[in-house]
């Protein structure tokens, strides 16, 4: 990556339970938060088992699974590759390497149908020799030389992984070079002989989202523990980071102070270390790229006598702004229909990503060659009808080329390869892994409960009647300003679509569909209108006759999760089977497990009683109550997340269970946030889910 992007730290939701001040006392499940105790893996293995039996034991089932194993090790799916130096590096896995290999070739090669690729790393090798089953988390490359890196790999897929050296000229990780344990770390190098280190350093030194609240800068040859302080923290703060733009004649030092996870501070590291904080507002998005700033507030933003709105994106020189102009150039403006996607940088130019209406549109901004005067603009490109597209330029230091991906929910992805102002041409098709021919993708618009348009995709048969008979699969996020955009998705076409049922994206508030704004309506107390909106989208569908509730299902994982739990409890009369995936469920404790506290901007403070009164209306383990009448639900986690944690799981599942619901369990024991730690771990936990919808909605 070119440039630096100032934005929230690690991820959306989620490490061991932590002892906590919330109330207790009539937790009857509180053993279970012991993640590795001998007695909470004995429930595990045991609800595993009933789980299989039930679900993932039949020939259906091993049809499925291996029909979706074979989407994930496709040789035919696009290698996307991220340029390093001289060579286009890939992760790729299948069933020769389960845990993937890393590996490179020329951009002359990759054109190729069959590039021939140099194996870097060979996890699956790596994890054999050393006894460690190590799953991908990423490499940090020196440029402009790309010898050196920093190698992340994590035990099982947990978020905390260990940092190794690693020489790109040799193949082999470097004898007394850079070295962490494992710990929820962010490195970034500074020089060949010098990284930024924000680590686990000891008692104290980490957040309360379980996160760096120290960074120090370590010198090659010296040990840890000598390394410099650069920047220290609070415990409250949810994490601290450093890191050194390297673009050529553009170096600079960075240090990011996160608030809270829509809120930081990004400061100007001086050759003497003093920081010089760069003025926005907290819970503004900026990037720096070579001499200029980028700025998106998420809230109206009034400065230089002018004020500009939530979801625009900015531009100032950055020289001029630090010594206190305020030239501010506005390069878009959203509409009620519209919302900032994304950007990327290339050497001359910014390639940025509209959505209208939930359909991608990419415009080519161009600053003046002088630094002052007018940016340009021009069009790059817009999506088909209900698809998606995206452009990301490929070494800004460089050229002006860029990669671009198009695809549908019907459409698999298409590689581009272009110049800016050039040509472009497509190098790389993804192949077809259903028969879309008898499909169709319509966009439907719905009113919530408080009268808001909330938009929705349904992907369904072209003959179909309109008798409320269709097995009908609603999916849904509604969080952290993430957005559902139109893909293709092999797996769900194959286990889904091909047998006949009909999938829905619901596009509710909390996500960023429209922007902050879209976000912003669904935050804390307001956390009820993305359940409305997805309530509202399951009942059209009723309505004009696509399904009924005893058809109909709905799906999410993490803050989607949550979401289930939240359809389940509050509108069970909808659904005739839930999934909830990697769940927060437990909203009275979510801030005392794992990564919950870094989450507070999103949901709210449950120690808090002013808080808790409005949190305790979407915490579903705290709601779920006898003698309703819920469909059945199947709760999936994994032991080793440590982001939100496999406990909100295995708690709400027992409660049901032991109130005679009809609630299954299953629990991956390593996957991390993901659920799963390679593709045949994926293809399984996909397959219980589909093959658990199947049982109950056909």
């Amino acid at each position: 990556m070119t440039g630096m992007t100032h934005a929230q730290p690690p991820a959306q939701p989620a490490a061991p339970a932590q002892a906590a001040s919330a109330s207790t006392s009539d937790d009857a499940y509180l053993w279970l938060e012991d993640i590795d105790a001998a007695k909470s893996m004995e429930w595990v293995k045991a609800r595993d088992a009933d789980t299989v039996k039930k679900y993932g034991s039949s020939t259906e089932f091993a049809v499925m699974q291996a029909q979706l194993l074979e989407v994930l090790d496709s040789e035919a799916r696009i290698p996307m590759v991220t340029r390093i130096g001289d060579h286009y590096y890939n992760l790729w896995k299948d069933k020769a390497n389960p845990r993937g290999i890393w590996r490179r070739t020329t951009l002359d090669e990759y054109r190729k149908d069959k590039p021939a690729w140099d194996t870097v790393i060979d996890i699956d090798a790596l994890g054999k020799a050393e006894n460690t089953n190590w799953v991908w988390h990423g490499a940090q490359c020196l440029k402009p030389d790309y010898k050196r890196c920093l190698v992340s790999l994590s035990r099982g897929g947990a978020d905390a992984d260990v940092v190794r050296e690693f020489d790109l000229t040799t193949k082999s990780f470097v004898k007394d070079g850079f070295t962490l344990p494992e710990a929820k770390s962010q490195v970034a190098w500074r020089d060949l002989d010098t990284i930024y280190v924000a680590t686990d350093y000891g008692p104290g030194s980490m957040t309360e989202s379980s996160y760096p609240r120290i960074v120090k800068e370590w010198k090659r040859g010296t040990p840890l523990s000598s390394a410099a302080l650069v920047y220290e923290g609070k415990s409250t703060d949810m994490s601290i980071s450093a890191f050194r733009d390297l673009t050529p004649g553009f170096e600079r030092d960075f240090v990011q102070r996160a608030l809270a996870f829509y809120d930081d501070e990004l400061y100007l590291r001086g050759k003497d270390g003093k920081l010089a904080k760069v003025d926005v507002p907290d819970d503004a998005v900026t990037d720096v790229q070579r001499e200029w700033l980028l700025v998106q507030p998420r809230t109206p933003w009034k400065v230089g006598g002018k004020t500009y709105p939530s979801g625009s994106l900015l531009v100032t020189h950055l020289d001029d702004y630090m010594a206190g102009k305020r030239e501010i150039t506005v390069l878009f403006t959203p509409n009620e229909h519209q919302s900032l996607a994304g950007h990327s940088w290339t050497k001359n130019h910014l390639i940025v990503t509209v959505m209208n209406d939930v359909v991608s549109q990419l415009t080519v901004y161009t600053p003046p060659k002088d630094g002052k005067g007018a940016w340009t603009h021009a069009p790059l490109g817009g999506a088909p009808a209900l698809s998606s597209i995206d452009a990301s330029g490929i070494d800004a230091d460089d050229s002006d080329d860029y990669f671009l991906v198009s695809n549908g929910f019907l459409q698999p992805a298409t590689l581009y390869y272009g110049t800016v102002g050039g040509t472009q041409e497509a190098i790389k098709h993804a192949p077809v892994f259903f028969d879309a021919s008898g499909l169709q993708v319509s966009q439907h618009f719905v009113k919530s409960k408080d009268g808001t348009r909330v938009p929705y995709f349904q992907i369904s048969p072209k003959s179909m009647k309109l008798d409320g008979s269709h097995p009908t699969l609603v999916y849904g996020y509604g969080g952290f300003e993430i957005s559902l955009e139109p893909a293709y998705s092999g797996g769900m076409g194959r286990a889904w679509l091909s047998h006949g049922g009909v999938y829905v994206i619901a596009n509710i508030r909390g996500g960023g569909e429209y922007g902050p704004r879209w976000h912003q309506a669904a935050l804390k107390a307001n956390r009820p209108r993305a359940y409305e909106d997805f309530a509202a989208v399951s009942q059209d569908l009723i309505d004009r006759k696509v399904t009924s509730p005893r058809h109909m299902g709905m799906m999410g994982g993490s803050n989607g999760g949550l979401l289930a739990g939240n359809m389940l409890t509050l509108y069970p009369q909808l659904y005739g089977a839930v999934v909830s995936q990697v769940a927060l469920l437990d909203m009275k404790r979510y801030t005392h497990l794992s990564a919950g506290a870094s989450w507070m901007a999103e949901y709210g403070d449950p120690d808090k009683p002013a808080e808790w009164a409005f949190i305790q209306k979407f915490s579903p383990y705290q709601n779920v109550k006898a003698g309703v009448k819920y469909p059945p639900v199947l709760f999936t986690t994994s032991t080793r997340d440590d982001r939100v944690g496999p406990v909100h799981a295995r708690k709400m599942a027992a409660k049901m269970q032991d109130m005679g619901y009809d609630a299954s369990f299953y629990e991956n024991i390593e996957g991390g946030h993901g659920a799963a730690a390679d593709n045949k771990q994926s293809a399984f936990m996909n397959a219980m889910g589909y093959s658990f919808l199947w049982d109950h909605l056909k």
